[in-house]
């Protein structure tokens, strides 16, 4: 593919309609995943099914396993252009049946379509950025994906609330399939422009199963992290050792083990999300517990680290600056442990509150340069016929280890938010920080060998 000219931008004419339609479903992608968490426990008890309130969630999850990897199959032998409209079908279907659910099983039904479509959707939309833009532009593409969770993450709790309060909770799911139609459509006609390639090595038969392995695993570790037991324990392990032997057949070789260019960047990529999502989704607690904050302030605070996400993401698309990839993302993980350090200090020090919120917002713009540039690494380090399989292979890292470390923080926090919930919060806190710090040590390593 020929270099974008220099005024040939991710809005230019011949880019504009794939731009917006691909920002627009990821947008719609993240407002639903942020609704539907704040509208999941009236759902629950309307649909009298509290007790498959984690499994609402876990489902959604485990289903977009098996989707990331079918997407990155058939994205390599057929194309990404026909694997994006199942996904958007999948996606659009699973949301109906959820918004028309008569009872929670139904629910649940139509939260594993949903995510199985979400998953595959996701990695087609990687592949069609490989595909449809320059190397130049890819940087751009992925700032505007990260920017279209900044207003989800500003509007979508609240939004969702107004929603369920005076229209009803099904509209949460009704109303995204709406706009998610004209989306897909929008990008019909350079779908159908897009490059063929041949046909990827890789068999489905071979990987599915394992995609399936790791599904039960993902399912297994959200259900141990909520037993405080032996059998909890148990289960945990169990559930560990699945996914190891798992995510070994369907990760590049080498993945888990670090080894130097492409399956380094698949690593990285887990210990960033590890490390932000798995702080991000205890600070609501830790202000709801120690500082007394209402959800909704409590959201507030979580919009800080987006609009950091949001402003790093911009920089490492817009600079101009010769900052390297391992450059950039040894700064971004950087940052996510220095920004994480402060929160566990906040109910210490005077004026803790303030440099907590300080910190997440240090660590969102970290996640904001290093989560855009290991997407684009990704992509520069994988020949046209195993982009799917390599945009995969990402995203299920991803998801597998933010679940792994939801289960072993959640495990800490619950075992000692009761006794001493400071020292609940400061292992919780502690063990992302040590990530980031990991990744930051380990950024060289994304530079292949020789």
């Amino acid at each position: 593919m020929p270099p974008a000219a220099p005024m040939d931008g991710v809005l230019a004419p011949r880019h504009r309609a794939m731009t917006v339609g691909m920002v627009a479903l990821v947008s719609l992608g993240a407002f639903e995943a942020l609704a539907v968490a704040t509208a999941m426990p009236t759902v629950a008890r309307a649909l009298d099914g509290l007790s498959l309130y984690a499994l609402a969630f876990a489902g959604t999850l485990a289903a977009s396993v098996v989707g990331m990897v079918q997407a990155g199959l058939a994205s390599d032998r057929h194309g990404p252009g026909r694997v994006v409209w199942w996904g958007v079908s999948w996606f659009v279907a699973g949301l109906i049946v959820a918004g028309l659910a008569p009872n929670m099983p139904v629910l649940l039904l139509g939260r594993i379509v949903q995510g199985f479509g979400g998953g595959a959707m996701s990695v087609a939309l990687y592949v069609v950025v490989a595909r449809a833009y320059p190397e130049a532009l890819r940087p751009r593409v992925f700032a505007a994906f990260s920017a279209a969770w900044v207003v989800p993450s500003l509007v979508g709790p609240s939004l969702s609330g107004l929603i369920v309060e005076h229209v009803g909770w099904r509209w949460v799911f009704l109303a995204v399939p709406l706009l998610a139609i004209p989306a897909a459509l929008a990008l019909r006609p350079g779908l159908k422009a897009l490059p063929t390639t041949s046909a990827g090595t890789t068999t489905g038969g071979s990987l599915l199963p394992w995609a399936g392995l790791a599904a039960l695993a993902a399912c297994l570790l959200h259900l141990a992290g909520q037993r405080h037991d032996a059998l909890g324990a148990v289960l945990l392990a169990a559930a560990l050792l699945a996914l190891i032997a798992a995510t070994r057949k369907l990760l590049p070789a080498g993945s888990l083990s670090l080894r130097r260019g492409l399956p380094s960047v698949i690593a990285l990529r887990g210990l960033a999300s590890a490390t932000f999502f798995g702080t991000e989704v205890f600070i609501p607690l830790m202000l709801a517990q120690q500082f007394r904050f209402s959800p909704l302030w409590a959201g507030v605070a979580l919009s800080v680290g987006a609009l950091g996400w949001s402003m790093g993401s911009w920089y490492q698309g817009n600079t101009r600056r010769p900052w390297s990839r391992a450059t950039l993302l040894r700064i971004g993980l950087s940052m996510m442990a220095l920004g994480i350090l402060p929160l566990p200090l906040a109910v210490f020090l005077p004026g803790g509150l303030g440099l907590a919120l300080i910190g997440w917002a240090i660590t969102g713009v970290g996640m904001g340069l290093t989560y855009p540039s290991l997407s684009v690494l990704t992509l520069s380090l994988s020949p046209p016929q195993a982009q799917g399989r390599n945009s995969s292979a990402l995203q299920l890292m991803d998801a597998l280890a933010i679940a792994t470390m939801l289960a072993l923080a959640g495990s800490l926090v619950a075992a000692w938010l009761d006794r001493a919930p400071t020292l609940a919060f400061g292992l919780s806190f502690g063990l992302t920080a040590a990530l980031a710090v990991a990744g930051a040590l380990l950024a060289g390593r994304v530079r292949p060998a020789g």
